[in-house]
């Protein structure tokens, strides 16, 4: 079973159809954290089953991606960063790699929930408390300045204050929520505030070593419960419109209880009583943060195709059948014939011997497909950066 849902996740990574809240693909901080601790986890089991190339080949994956997460997600210099005095942050959702397309945050991404004319906005100006998974999941330390920078941006653009205590969007723009008279969501709408985000970002508190800061969003949560004790998908996050039945800090029309913010809630007593977050894994703490293991590859893939590397770097490159790379580093004025490897999880993979091209160097290469006895047609670059 876990061998299945590895290789499911080593072929249709770290790129997703649609991120957490079932709105957007895309690279998305939540989904992308929790594949590379999955992937450690994994591994784990793999050498426990005597696989030792599977272990191998999962962690290599885990390490690129984890590498990646910057060139993926993090923006510098962009109006927002300037207006909250910040070097740079992480975006909320990013577009997948393109091979004829701009850098993944240089591109727009879809608002769902919104009027077809405010349908689509910059990924490199959108952020999300999502973000805080890189620190839950193990891949991030709190302390971080990138994070310390996000969860500043995070705290200006999407926090808001309510009777009850402070509460988060889920991104700006979100259409998901009542009306701004307070009439029902109808497919569109004015997103409201999330106690289940109050929740990770009292996890968030807890991890960077402010405990006291983690039991007052316990209560706030508490207190968005209300008398009944069940805790709303969404509060009311404006004034108070008593004709309609909602007040400022209490739930809104959405789903009550939503069950996700009773997980979060448990989860959070739990990790306070603990005085650590209980749910973060130990293989991306100890591999990531302790450790602080690198990747010494960067991968290509049909689902994932980049158009640059650092240098030192080998270029993996993998597809989902057996395959013969045709390829040159000199403009095809000498060319290189290399089979794939099986990795047992449905992907094939061949390592590039790069480590050693200069800056602006170039990897040209195509494909041969034995089993079709076919050539792919097209040629693929990878730049050096």
């Amino acid at each position: 079973m876990v061998h299945q849902a590895a290789a499911f996740l080593a072929r249709n990574g770290p790129a997703s159809p649609q991120d957490r809240w079932e709105e957007d693909p895309g690279y998305s901080p939540f989904t992308v954290a929790a594949e590379i601790a999955a992937l450690l986890v994994a591994a784990d089991l793999a050498d426990a089953a005597e696989q030792p190339a599977v272990a191998d080949y999962l962690r290599e994956t885990a390490d690129a991606w984890n590498a990646s997460i910057e060139r993926w997600l993090y923006v510098t210099g962009t109006p927002l960063a300037q207006q909250h005095g910040v070097e740079g942050y992480y975006v909320r959702v990013s577009e997948p790699d393109r091979a004829d397309a701009a850098s993944p945050c240089d591109g727009f991404v879809p608002i769902k929930n919104r009027p077809q004319s405010q349908s689509t906005a910059r990924a490199a100006l959108m952020v999300s408390p999502d973000a805080l998974a890189f620190v839950r999941f193990g891949v991030r330390a709190p302390d971080d300045p990138r994070i310390v920078n996000t969860v500043k941006v995070i705290d200006a653009t999407l926090k808001v204050e309510t009777p009850n205590g402070p509460a988060w969007h889920r991104y700006q723009f979100d259409g998901y929520g009542e009306h701004a008279d307070g009439a029902p969501f109808d497919g569109t709408g004015i997103g409201r505030a999330w106690p289940l985000l109050t929740g990770e970002r009292a996890h968030y508190e807890l991890a960077a070593g402010r405990k006291g800061g983690a039991e007052q969003l316990a209560s706030t949560i508490e207190a968005f419960a209300g008398e009944n004790g069940l805790i709303p998908e969404q509060i009311w996050d404006s004034a108070d419109l008593p004709a309609r039945e909602l007040f400022f800090g209490q739930a809104s029309g959405s789903a009550r209880p939503l069950v996700w913010a009773h997980a979060e809630y448990l989860k959070l007593c739990r990790s306070i009583r603990d005085g650590e977050i209980f749910d973060r894994p130990p293989h991306t703490v100890d591999r990531y943060l302790v450790k602080h293991s690198a990747s010494r590859h960067v991968i290509w893939r049909f689902n994932n195709k980049i158009r640059s590397m650092p240098g030192g770097r080998t270029l993996r490159i993998e597809a989902c059948a057996q395959a013969v790379v045709h390829w040159s580093v000199d403009g095809w004025q000498t060319v290189h014939d290399t089979g794939t490897r099986d990795t047992t999880l449905g992907i094939h993979l061949v390592d590039l011997p790069t480590t050693s091209l200069q800056s602006r160097g170039r990897v040209d290469f195509t494909f041969y497909w034995p089993e079709g006895r076919r050539w792919e047609g097209v040629d693929f670059m990878v730049y050096v950066d």
